[in-house]
């Protein structure tokens, strides 16, 4: 066993090692966590969506945000929106085309004011901002999901484009950055058949993947891989083993092959005694 210290296989040893300790103790664990994360917004979706609107204000009362606990959660809102305060959000994709989420400012009757995301419009390219019919005036009554903010994870600056306000999030804090306005934490997902709303938004689980399970097999194929990796390495040292063993006969069947394509007799047996 004494090969297995040379360096070509402690290379070998150890990137075999390394990939299954990585896809038992990081890959797979990841998967398993995307998808209990997913099964948890779903039981929140679920319980939300067989409950009953209540007024904005029982969930969030004027101070407070929205909280983890109460997203997906259906409120009533009357006010009136701001659409000179609107801001697209860019770079998203429905139905496999490019397509922007339009993030509409909204003033309560109290005067509190929050960001109503109204849906998505399609649009040609990623670069060209697609026309969309703007928000009604005057008073209105919504019903909404509310919704924790997204995070732009590079952090990317509101830009401006035909004359429309971007951003790369759903994300208060960011049409609070390209407009100047001071909206509270959160947003409303506009529900269909609302005043304003334009492609309403799906209502599923933002983590994980896009089917139930998916991120439980994922998971799955990594356990697979790692043993698969596992099961290799043994099959290696096996087989070295196997042609070390065997290495004299190896060289005797070498030996008579070069001998009787040389064509050389093979050496006579010598007569046995009587």
């Amino acid at each position: 066993m004494r090969f297995l210290l040379r360096p070509g296989w402690l290379a070998l040893i150890a990137v075999i090692v390394g990939f299954a300790v990585a896809a038992f103790t990081l890959l797979a664990p990841w998967q398993f966590g995307r998808e209990a994360e997913r099964e948890a917004q779903q039981r929140a979706i679920d319980t939300a969506s067989a409950t009953a609107p209540v007024p904005l204000d029982t969930l969030v009362p004027p101070g407070d945000a929205v909280s983890p606990a109460d997203e997906w959660r259906q409120v009533l809102v009357t006010g009136s929106y701001l659409p000179d305060g609107e801001a697209l959000v860019r770079l998203r994709v429905v139905d496999g085309r490019p397509a922007v989420e339009v993030l509409t400012p909204f003033r309560t009757d109290d005067g509190r004011l929050f960001v109503v995301n109204r849906g998505s419009v399609t649009a040609e390219s990623g670069s060209v901002v697609p026309g969309y019919p703007p928000p009604p005036a005057g008073t209105v009554t919504l019903t909404a999901r509310l919704r924790l903010d997204e995070t732009d994870p590079q952090g990317r600056d509101p830009i401006e484009t035909d004359g429309h306000r971007q951003v790369y999030a759903a994300d208060s804090r960011a049409l609070a950055a390209a407009t100047g306005l001071d909206p509270e934490p959160g947003f409303l997902q506009l529900a269909p058949e609302q005043p304003g709303v334009l492609d309403p938004l799906d209502v599923a689980p933002t983590t994980g993947g896009g089917a139930p399970f998916t991120n439980l097999s994922y998971a799955l194929q990594w356990l697979t891989f790692g043993l698969i990796a596992l099961f290799a390495l043994a099959y290696f040292v096996r087989l070295e083993l196997l042609q070390r063993g065997g290495g004299g006969n190896r060289k005797s069947e070498r030996a008579a092959l070069r001998r009787a394509l040389a064509g050389e007799d093979e050496p006579a047996e010598p007569p046995a005694d009587r």
